[in-house]
């Protein structure tokens, strides 16, 4: 397999247009773009990338294909309002686990039209996980390694936490000062936002590891403290 070199104009000339010309016939006469320009850089960034993440998650699991750690770009209507075939962005994952879920921690990149979005963690979790993690907030140990970790990770670069959708503490609980904000989260992930280019830079395998080592430890305390 060839080195991964970056993605390229071809890469970000798709999601242009697919963000313009939604429909099935632009993808069907455009499908070649989207393989060389997605598809292709894709499987090489994936399998760059892959190895780096064990050296700090040992157990995450990578498949450099369609289906694998390559979300589809058809989107899923049957439910939606929206109706639109395609999505408008690229997505990569790198999971935890047998199958591919977000049930633990994962990193994750999402490549638009104008930026690139990176994250660790897990957005929302079921009933009997987000009970364990209320549990892991509230416990003396678990709890201060909580915010030792997310302090470490917004202290290291421009890194935001995500999964805070409640605005009242869930009934039945309470947290030590501190730690009452960590109740309001039904999911927990760090995320930060790249400029366009860097996807076209040829170290940009390693320029996403660096930043996926420096969120990490919020996935670590997860896979720790929630995750199966």
């Amino acid at each position: 397999m060839s080195a991964f070199t970056g993605f390229t104009e071809d890469t970000f000339a798709f999601l242009r247009g697919i963000a313009a010309h939604n429909e099935k016939a632009w993808f069907d006469a455009n499908k070649a773009l989207y393989e060389q320009g997605c598809i292709a850089p894709a499987k090489l960034f994936i399998a760059d990338l892959g190895p780096r993440l064990r050296t700090i998650a040992p157990d995450v699991q990578f498949e450099p294909r369609v289906n694998g750690s390559i979300w589809r770009i058809n989107r899923d209507v049957r439910f939606s309002k929206d109706k639109r075939p395609y999505k408008d962005h690229f997505d990569m994952m790198f999971w935890h686990g047998e199958r591919k879920a977000w049930e633990a921690p994962g990193f994750w990149i999402r490549l638009t039209a104008s930026d690139v979005h990176l994250g660790v963690g897990m957005f929302g979790l079921e009933k009997d996980q987000l009970a364990v993690f209320r549990d892991s907030i509230i416990h003396p140990r678990s709890g201060k390694a909580l915010v030792a970790a997310c302090d470490a990770v917004t202290s290291a670069g421009p890194y935001t936490l995500g999964g805070k959708t409640r605005k009242l503490m869930p009934r039945g609980y309470e947290a030590p000062e501190g730690r009452a904000e960590f109740m309001l989260f039904e999911g927990l992930y760090a995320e930060t936002h790249l400029p366009v280019e860097a996807a076209r830079w040829p170290d940009f395998a390693e320029t996403v590891f660096a930043h996926y080592k420096a969120m990490w430890p919020i996935g670590q305390w997860l896979m720790t403290e929630v995750a199966p």
